[in-house]
């Protein structure tokens, strides 16, 4: 079976999606989208899905206040954030990167995310690459903390990490990043040369089931079409021909 990491990611993320949930995909998501549409698709028929900018999955007519709005009484039960870096905590750095006075790199911006780290029930990380440089011990600035003190009411915060590498789980109780599988042909020692953080692994040789023939199907037809209304070039190298 061949797949894209891509279409091996949307698989992973779509398996999170709950049937019945409310599950938003913010801007450049494009992944998280094609995740989100497949679990509809094939795994949660009842899911509501919102995509930012996307004309058949956007219901807000008054522009992001609405989504916010919505999101600050609750109603999201699945969201989707990254970052430039990602630590060992769950914190994450959409800032800067290096000294923030004179930084080496500027990042995006935060813009929502830190109120939607707190208030979505679940939140997956995702990155389209897993190395040292992104996956640290340390972020150099908090936009996004992946825990609070327990007199912070936080009804949400991060779920699972998702890579081309692997699976990474938050583990409430150590308020840390663990290692929950790897994927097919990569080991637990490549995931870890590629961490800047020690992992612990849940589960010892647990591997990342990979996507069906009936997944690549929906990924690489309806899927594709949908999501390319909005990342058209994502898609053009993303999902190999149906």
């Amino acid at each position: 079976m061949t797949y894209t990491p891509e279409e091996f990611m949307a698989a992973v993320i779509a398996r999170e999606v709950r049937d019945g949930e409310t599950v938003a995909v913010g801007t450049l998501s494009p992944i998280p989208a094609a995740g989100v549409l497949l679990a509809r698709a094939r795994l949660a028929p009842r899911a509501t899905v919102i995509i930012i900018n996307h004309e058949d999955y956007w219901p807000f007519h008054n522009g992001s206040k609405e989504f916010y709005d919505f999101a600050q009484r609750g109603k999201f039960d699945l969201f989707f954030l990254s970052g430039g870096q990602i630590d060992q905590f769950g914190n994450l750095n959409l800032i800067a990167i290096g000294d923030h006075d004179h930084p080496a790199i500027r990042l995006p911006g935060g813009a929502g995310s830190a109120m939607l780290y707190y208030l979505i029930r679940r939140v997956i990380l995702f990155r389209g690459d897993h190395t040292r440089r992104t996956f640290v011990e340390r972020v150099d600035c908090v936009t996004s903390p992946g825990s609070s003190p327990p007199r912070v009411i936080r009804p949400g915060g991060p779920w699972k990490v998702v890579t081309p590498l692997a699976v990474l789980a938050f583990n409430s109780e150590t308020k840390r990043l663990e290692l929950e599988s790897v994927h097919p042909g990569v080991s637990r020692e490549q995931v870890q040369q590629a961490t800047g953080f020690p992992l612990v692994a849940q589960r010892e040789g647990a591997v990342t089931p990979p996507p069906t023939d009936e997944d690549l199907a929906a990924l690489r037809g309806p899927i594709r079409e949908a999501v390319a209304k909005v990342y058209p070039v994502f898609c053009r190298t993303a999902f190999l021909a149906a």
